[in-house]
């Protein structure tokens, strides 16, 4: 996950001095989310790590903040063989993931610092796999069209940029007909309520329907922002992006996992959902 990983709509663990989200909430554009983000995803990288480094793992592919792993739910299909881009790749967890699995990998990220994160573990595993890396904005993927068998994120980019929509088409873009498209982002229903572990955050607050992304300020510099859709809007923007989606999973919070991440916690995860995983299927190109 990240880059990798969730922050949730509260992440933001910097000195802004202006943050919130609703009625007054300053917009944040395309331009300034990406510049804002990769900012704070370069200064974040090593601590991120060293905080949740030991939950990812290093060649593992978790979903969420539930703990619930690629092994569990077997979203990608087989990937001997396959080509696949991990986005959003932080520190290519997935991607070696996928790599240990027999794929062919290419992870990208936003986050130079992210990628060279993702350069010191692969230094530490010489016999693995080295991966290739490329610092890439996933709304604008330098790759040609039909590159890609699957495509996949855990929590990368999706929540992170102010066009999702285009993100979307990118994906289907450099997916060959037929190929999978899975991503897991925060579930759509969080948004509602505030985003702390406790009783505080079982009671809705806002609304669901109010798309206003979650802002970081200084003065007026951007330091920091998340982007909200309705799970409806999601499945719109599947459709327009030229995909089916083949099923939508909502993990439910393993008893096993006792970790609080950030407004997740066992106590709100086991009475609503804190993930959504997409599964997404390019069309097949018609026959002549």
């Amino acid at each position: 996950m990240t880059s990798d990983s969730p922050t949730g709509h509260t992440g933001y663990t910097g000195h802004a001095e202006h943050a919130g989200r609703g009625a007054g909430a300053p917009p944040a554009a395309e331009d300034e989310t990406r510049d804002a983000n990769r900012r704070w995803w370069d200064a974040e990288a090593a601590d991120y790590y060293a905080e949740h480094g030991t939950f990812l793992g290093d060649d593992d592919l978790v979903w969420g903040p539930e703990g619930v792993t690629e092994d569990d739910l077997g979203l990608l299909g087989d990937l001997e063989g396959r080509t696949v881009l991990e986005f959003g790749a932080g520190a290519a967890q997935g991607a070696r993931y996928a790599a240990r699995a027999g794929a062919r990998v290419v992870a990208s990220d936003l986050s130079a610092a992210m990628l060279e994160q993702a350069r010191r573990i692969d230094g530490r595993t010489p016999d693995g796999p080295g991966l290739p890396l490329v610092q890439a904005d996933a709304c604008a993927l330098p790759f040609a069209d039909a590159s890609f068998d699957l495509v996949f994120s855990a929590y990368g980019a999706v929540p992170f940029v102010a066009h999702s929509a285009g993100l979307l088409r990118e994906c289907a873009r450099v997916l060959r007909p037929g190929g999978r498209l899975v991503f897991s982002t925060t579930h759509p229903i969080r948004w509602a309520f505030p985003d702390v572990p406790g009783e505080a955050g079982l009671t809705a607050s806002m609304s669901y329907f109010d798309r206003t992304p979650y802002t970081e300020r200084t003065g007026r510099r951007l330091e920091y922002a998340e982007h909200h859709r309705t799970l409806g809007d999601r499945v719109r923007e599947i459709t327009a992006a030229g995909l089916h989606l083949v099923d939508l999973v909502e993990p439910e919070w393993p008893e096993t996992t006792t970790d609080t991440w950030g407004g997740w916690s066992p106590l709100r995860g086991r009475l609503i959902p804190g993930t959504a995983i997409f599964v997404c299927v390019r069309a097949p190109a018609c026959e002549p």
